[in-house]
């Protein structure tokens, strides 16, 4: 998305993130690390409960109340994404600007890059008056119907 301001590289694998928490000054603790690593393993949004019960269920040594704190630290930070649903919160790996597919008869939650046409951004900041610097769109639809 060429309208975004790069003033920060995007986080585009592990190493990027564990850079960007030294860059920030953020300590890489054992628990820090094993929430990062199973992020990028997993390649899904998960909520505080399901990375504290995979960490466990992999014979990782930590807390929930660590598991929460740290989510939160990671994602106010940037280096994580933070989802707000009606569920409660997901987290996923990828903290740069990017679209949704939310599969409702999975419940699953695809990242998707998506360049909207300059000339659709053009007309839409001349309908509003708002000068378009980024996006995120969220699309909604069924895994399991045939694409028409």
């Amino acid at each position: 998305m060429e309208r975004l301001e790069a003033s920060i590289q995007p986080i585009r694998s592990l190493e990027d993130a564990l850079n960007r928490c030294q860059v920030l000054g953020m300590r890489v603790s054992r628990q820090r690390r094993f929430i990062l690593e199973l992020l990028w393993e997993e390649q899904e949004h998960l909520s505080a409960r399901d990375i504290y019960d995979r960490l466990n269920q992999k014979g990782k040594d930590i807390g929930y109340t660590s598991v929460y704190q740290n989510l939160e630290a990671l994602s106010n930070e940037g280096i994580i994404e933070c989802l707000e649903r009606s569920e409660g919160r997901l987290y996923g790996n990828i903290s740069d600007s990017h679209s949704h597919v939310n599969c409702l008869d999975t419940k699953q939650i695809i990242d998707v890059h998506i360049q909207l046409p300059e000339e659709m951004l053009q007309k839409i900041e001349a309908m509003t008056g708002v000068k378009i610097t980024d996006y995120r769109i969220d699309f909604y639809g069924y895994k399991n119907h045939p694409v028409v």
